[in-house]
Formats: structure tokens, sequence, C-alpha cells
């Protein structure tokens, strides 16, 4: 059984984890610390795919090496039993002899799924699991979904108004600010957002409507892929999501091309698009996926249940005609003021 000290030090684990954020993937949030005579010696997360697991760095962080043979490592998530770009985290905690190991949650992969924990446990090590487990998992909910639905983790986004609408009435005297609904606060969050996920999506009418970029601006970090559906290839190659400030998938019925930055795919819209979609892209490994809009791309994905998380903002805005935002059913696990916006996210209880 574990104590209130085990639940500090995962603690601290999850906050190292969340440092990956946007560059481990497609590789999970991992990170963790090693305790001596209740002092932290050492600590490490995995930065980056390909690069050195969060136990690696956190040994290797430990000046006094002959230490490790008295100490306790942590981890939010199970250490990896096999072989993949680096070698196996249970390997170096037994080579190291580090006696006791504290995890967070199993991890649910096919090459992992126990069998770190067993190979610790048959080398003598103490090993605890379950500490801070509801928040090991929810630290991963991309990675965990990624693997077992064989498809990115979904992320539906929108800005309403206070009448739930989620775009002015289109017509010939539109400004570019017409149907801004939320602040700069918001938008900046929106940013940091593009920075932690694999990925962001948008339909046809909204590349043509609103000719979003998807990039970062408002923050710092790497952008997203860009994802476009373009069933005809209709949108002018002005647009922003063609420039070459990311790279950009562009869903049609016409070719298969790559020009530089451009990947143009060819599926077939006779059969289910969002899932040739989502298939495609698990295969590119894009762990997240965020939908973007509008309005028809959201509903595709709400009717067929092809979403997990929904983040909807509410600006201190009225348009009172205009396109209705997306209905749908989720289970509120927060809400947030962002000065005069609100933003609720809710969980798809239906998967």
């Amino acid at each position: 059984m574990w104590n209130k000290e085990d639940e500090k030090y995962m603690q601290r684990c999850l906050e190292l984890a969340q440092l990956g954020l946007g560059t481990a993937a497609p590789n999970p949030l991992v990170g963790s610390v090693i305790v001596h005579n209740g002092k932290i010696i050492g600590e490490g997360y995995h930065q980056k795919c390909g690069q050195a697991h969060a136990e690696v760095n956190a040994i290797n962080s430990v000046k006094d090496q002959s230490l490790l043979k008295e100490s306790t490592i942590y981890v939010n998530l199970e250490p990896c039993s096999h072989f993949g770009k680096t070698p196996p985290c249970a390997d170096l905690i037994i080579e190291k002899k580090i006696p006791k190991v504290v995890i967070g949650c199993m991890d649910s992969f096919a090459k992992v799924a126990g069998k770190g924990i067993e190979k610790l446990k048959n080398a003598k090590c103490y090993v605890t699991v379950g500490v801070l487990e509801k928040e090991s998992q929810d630290l991963n909910r991309r990675f965990f979904k990624f693997h077992e639905k064989k498809r990115p983790f979904i992320i539906l986004k929108w800005a309403q108004t206070l009448d739930g609408f989620i775009d002015v009435k289109r017509d010939i005297n539109i400004t570019p600010d017409s149907n801004w609904i939320t602040n700069n606060l918001s938008k900046m969050l929106v940013h940091k957002w593009r920075t932690e996920e694999s990925a962001f999506m948008v339909g046809t009418n909204t590349a043509r409507n609103d000719n979003p970029r998807l990039t970062v601006r408002d923050w710092n970090g790497r952008n997203p892929i860009r994802v476009v559906l373009d069933r005809n290839l209709s949108l002018s190659p002005n647009l922003h999501i063609f420039n070459s400030e990311a790279k950009t998938l562009i869903f049609n019925s016409l070719k298969s091309e790559i020009l530089n930055n451009l990947e143009f795919v060819k599926i077939s819209f006779d059969s289910n698009i969002l899932i040739s979609i989502l298939e495609i892209l698990y295969q590119k490994e894009i762990q997240s996926l965020v939908i973007e809009g509008g309005r028809i791309l959201l509903e595709s994905f709400i009717t067929q249940k092809l979403w997990d998380e929904a983040r909807v903002f509410t600006g201190n805005k009225y348009f009172y005609e205009g396109i209705k935002a997306p209905a749908f059913s989720g289970h509120l696990i927060a809400n947030t003021m962002l000065d005069d916006s609100l933003l609720a996210v809710y969980d798809n209880l239906d998967i």
C-alpha cells in the first residue's frame, strides 16, 4: 500500500510528464522521480519521440549513482519491457539495482501490458502499482485511446454565442471580424492547444469562408499538422491553409500527390469518409485530432460518436441569426472563465 509521500512524488511525475505535451507523441507522456531517504535526487521526463525515456533521464540525472541501490523510483506509467527506438527501461532499473518501483498505472499498449511489471518483480524489485492511477490514466488518454481504438484521440472544438450560434449569416457585407465570438485570452489558449495536439482539421466551407491558418502565433511551440477536407479540390491554392508554414493533408476524391509540405490523399467518398480518414491518420501515427469546424464536419463526428472530448467556448455576444451550434450530449468535466468567455469541457460517455 502507498502513503501521502508516494502520492506527492507521483504528482511530481505527472507535472514533469506534462512538459512533453506536443513533443513526446506518439509516445506517452511520462515523468520519473528518484527518491533517497525522503529526498529527490533525480528526475526526468520523456522529451521527444526517439529520445531517452523518463526513467533513463531521471537515472542519468543522479550525481551519486551508488545511491540508486537504496532508492525508490517513481514513474506515472509502467516502464517499458521491449526494444523500440530505445532499450527497455525495466532492464535499466534492474541493471542499476533500484530496489523499489512505484508506478501510477499500467500501460495497455500490447508490447508492454504488464510485462514491465512482471520483469521487475521477477528481478526481486518491490513494485507498487496504482498511485494516482486515475490521474495517470487521464494524462495519457490520447495514447491509450490511440492504441485501443486504432484512431486518434478526437477533440471537438468550437465557439458559440450566448444565443447558440457559431457563425453569422453570411452575406456580401461580412467583414473578417464579423463572426469573432470570444476574446484574445481564448485565442491564446487555442494557440497553446495547437502546440500540444498532433493535428487540426477543418471542412471545405470553413477553409473557404474563414481562411484559417491553423498555425501557432500567440504561443511558443511547433505547428500541428493541418487536415482539410476538399472533395473536388475546389479550394483556392492561395488560402492560408496551403501555405508553407506547416504540413497539410488534403483529403479528396481526385488524386494522391506530395508537393513540398502539401500531401493530397485520395479517398473514396462512396463509403464512410470519416472512418477512412481516421484509419489513414492512425497509420501516420497522428495521436490526437482537433476538429475546428464547421458545423457540418462537427455534426458528422458527433452523429457517428467519433469524439472523445469537446471544448466549447461561449462568448459574451449575440448573433440573433446565423448558423446554430451543434447539438450533442456529453459529461461536463470542467468550466473555466476566460475574461468574459466561458470554456466548458465535456467527455463522451457513449464510447
